[in-house]
This record gives structure tokens, C-alpha cells and sequence, in this order.
């Protein structure tokens, strides 16, 4: 949106420093369903910088990564709705000034990449496709597709954006190039960091374990716009070490204040464990050489039966990019979640209500999404859209809602 600073971003990239910037909000209002009716704004700023230190010093000691970020906002999910996924991706982790990113990533030639320093596992784990240069999970304004798979962050320790985490990975491409990829990492596991307080936290105080990811990758097809159709497969678990309590504990977030939770299960385990399979596929061009085309994606998470909050959970989608004459950029996106809630939470609640207390019976939240987005020139986007959303908190106790979205980006 600024442009080339007089040419000085020339300049600057060619010795090493590319500069970084967005800006991006989401408004969203629900005059049908849900608790009540209201409309609310939520906004991110993002600026950093990406270093390679061998275009700069001549030395290859890698690339630094430099991101912060700033939230502010409020969230139609939480006192509107409610909602268990946020309808407005660009909510939550503590709407203040943070720290988002401070890495070094260096590449061991074709076969190895490690990267370490503070940032999240959304990063690399369970991370969206690119297709077209666009993050096709973040064609959807709602936060249960955009950035990942959202269950991920309700079941475990996964870091996810704009949190910082301390923590490192190892890629390894075993063919020397990036049809194939095995990765792992170690992040640290805080569930304080989201605070508003800890923007720039950088200790590990407050630890509770650590997140143990690992991933293999398929890259299979030509490029976007030649050659064999694309597509992206991606399997992946983990394991955390933290010790949490069973997912019984969670119940009083469903509940009725009035409702007496009775003999409620306090039991703690030590490291839970889940898994994700992500697929992506091109399902035509309009022809070779064309940056028209259509692309699927699905997700699956699986979580810990024990202490999963959604232990089944699952993110689709349709994109299509250049529908229109003259429209090449623009892109008409249809997805949805399901989410799942895990059956502990639900035996629970009808055993209060065969004690006679008016309790809800936790099931599902699942959704869809309908948005067009506008791109009326290469650095701004705008997205107005609609979500349907049954069973709004996971039960019964509010209609169902839908929800009129507006979002409008900015690239600097």
C-alpha cells in the first residue's frame, strides 16, 4: 500500500531486509440468533522484518524473523453468541502489543531446515497451504479454518498465532527437494501466555510441559498455474507432557450458574496426545498457464479422549479464485466446520439432570461460511461473507444464529 519508499525497499531487499506489514479487521453481527443480537470490531496491526544475514554480511548465518503485533477489539463469540470458535479470526490472544516472532531459521543445504527462538507452532504444524500466494485457510473469516485447524489449541499445548512460544524444529527433506518432508519440534507449554500482561513475555515461568510435534509432508503436482493439478497431504501428531485435568473439569462453561455441579470428576493425568490429517487438492485450472482454478481442502483432528475438549473435529472447503470476467484475483469461498464436543462432557451433564438440576447437554457447535473476496488491486482485500451457526456454545440453550461478516485488509 505504500509502495516502494522511493525505492528504498529495493534497496533494502537486495541487501537482505525485506519489510513486513498488514493491517486487517473483521466485524461481525448476528441479527438472527444466539444469546442476543449485537455488532462487533476486532482489529490487527502487524510490522516486521525477515533479515538474511548472507545477502547482508556475506556470512550464512540465516534468516532473522521479526514480527510484533496489536490487537484491539471486542469479540461477538464471547458475550454476544456465545460461540466456542470465534466467528472473527482476528480476535483473541490478548488484544494488546505482542511479541509474535523473534527466530532465526537456517537451511543445511537441500535436506534440513531448523529454525529456533519465540514463535508458534502455527507456523509449521498443521500450518495452511498456499496456493495462488494466498493462505487458503485464511479465505474464511471464521477463526475455527483460518490459521489452523482450531480443536488443536482447545486439546493441547499447540502454540498458536500471534502467541510467542520459545521452541525450535528440524525439517528434513530426505529426496532434496520439497515433495517430501519429515519434521519435528519442541515448544514450550504456557497456558499464560495470552494474557494481555505477557505481550513480551520471554521466560518460561508458568511452564507446564512441553509440546512435542511431528509431521510428514507430500507435495505432489505442478505449480498452481502449470502442469499437474496440485496438492498438499500432511499427517501429523503429537504428544505434551503437561499435566492437566480430565475434560469433566471444563463442564461449568456450559452450565447455568444455578446449576449445583455434583460430584464432579477432579482427576488429573499426566501428557495427552492427538493427531491431524490435512488434505488439499486442485481440482482444475481453466486452462494452462491460467491463475483461475478451483481447490478442496479437508482436515481431521483427533484428541486425547481423556482430556480433548473436542476430540473429533473436522474443516472444510471450496475456493474458487477468478470466477468473474476481469475478476482474476478475486475469490468466491465456501467452507464450514464440525466440531465435536467430547461425550465425558455430555454424560456429565445427564447425570445432573437425572439428579433433577436443569442442565445443558454439551453435543456440537458445527458451521458453514459464504464469502466473496474482493481484491481490487494487490495489496487490499475486502470480504463480506456470512456464517450459519447451529447449536451456538455447544447446546441447545440458544437458536441458532446467523452472522453477517465484513473484513478488510491491508498489505504495507
Amino acid at each position: 500500500m505504500i509502495g516502494g519508499l522511493g525505492g528504498l525497499r529495493k534497496r533494502l531487499e537486495a541487501q537482505g531486509v525485506v519489510l513486513k506489514g498488514r493491517y486487517l479487521e473483521d466485524t461481525s453481527g448476528n441479527p438472527i440468533g444466539g444469546k442476543s443480537q449485537g455488532v462487533r470490531y476486532a482489529h490487527e496491526f502487524a510490522l516486521g522484518t525477515d533479515i538474511n544475514f548472507l545477502k547482508l554480511t556475506g556470512h550464512d548465518i540465516g534468516t532473522l524473523h521479526f514480527l510484533v503485533t496489536e490487537r484491539a477489539g471486542l469479540s461477538l463469540a464471547t458475550s454476544i453468541l456465545p460461540a466456542i470458535s470465534s466467528v472473527q479470526e482476528i480476535f483473541g490472544s490478548g488484544e494488546t502489543v505482542r511479541l509474535t516472532r523473534l527466530t532465526l531459521e537456517h537451511h543445511f543445504g537441500r535436506y534440513a531446515t531448523m529454525e529456533a527462538g519465540w514463535f508458534s507452532t502455527e507456523n509449521d504444524f498443521a500450518e495452511s497451504s498456499i496456493h495462488w500466494n494466498l493462505y487458503v485457510y485464511c479465505e474464511f473469516q471464521s477463526n475455527a479454518i483460518c490459521g489452523m485447524p482450531q480443536s488443536l489449541a482447545f486439546n493441547s499445548g499447540y502454540g498458536w498465532y500471534p502467541t510467542a512460544h520459545p521452541g525450535s524444529y528440524l525439517k528434513l527433506y530426505p529426496f532434496g527437494n520439497r515433495n517430501f518432508l519429515i519434521s519435528g519440534g519442541l515448544y514450550n507449554v504456557d497456558n499464560t501466555i495470552s494474557n494481555t500482561h505477557n505481550g513480551w513475555k520471554l521466560g518460561l515461568n508458568n511452564t507446564t510441559g512441553s509440546y512435542l510435534p511431528f509431521q510428514l509432508g507430500w507435495i505432489h503436482g505442478g505449480t498452481d498455474e502449470n502442469g499437474t493439478l496440485p496438492g498438499n497431504v500432511r499427517i501429523g501428531g503429537y504428544w505434551d507432557t503437561s499435566q492437566v485435568k480430565i475434560v469433566t473439569t471444563q463442564i461449568a462453561q456450559f452450565e447455568p450458574s444455578s446449576v449445583r455441579l455434583i460430584d464432579l470428576p477432579q482427576d488429573s493425568v499426566r501428557g495427552r496426545y492427538g493427531g491431524w490429517v490435512e488434505v488439499d487438492q486442485m481440482l482444475q485450472r481453466d486452462h494452462e498457464g491460467s491463475p483461475r482454478g478451483t481447490l478442496l481442502f479437508v482436515s481431521f483432528i483427533w484428541g486425547d479422549p481423556r482430556t480433548a475438549f473436542s476430540p473429533y473435529f473436522a474443516t472444510w472447503g471450496l475456493i474458487r479464485k477468478g470466477t468473474f470476467p476481469g475478476r482474476p484475483n478475486d475469490t468466491v469461498n465456501f467452507g464450514g466446520k464440525i466440531l465435536v464436543l467430547n461425550p465425558k462432557l455430555t454424560h456429565y451433564a445427564e447425570y445432573l439432570q437425572s439428579l433433577g438440576e436443569k442442565a445443558y447437554r454439551p453435543t456440537e457447535e458445527n458451521s458453514f461460511e459464504l464469502n466473496y473476496g474482493w481484491r481490487p488491486n494487490p495489496w487490499a482485500t475486502v470480504r463480506p461473507g456470512l456464517q450459519y451457526l447451529w447449536h451456538p456454545g455447544g447446546t441447545s440453550r440458544y437458536p441458532n444464529a446467523l452472522i453477517l461478516d465484513f473484513e478488510v485488509g491491508f498489505t504495507f
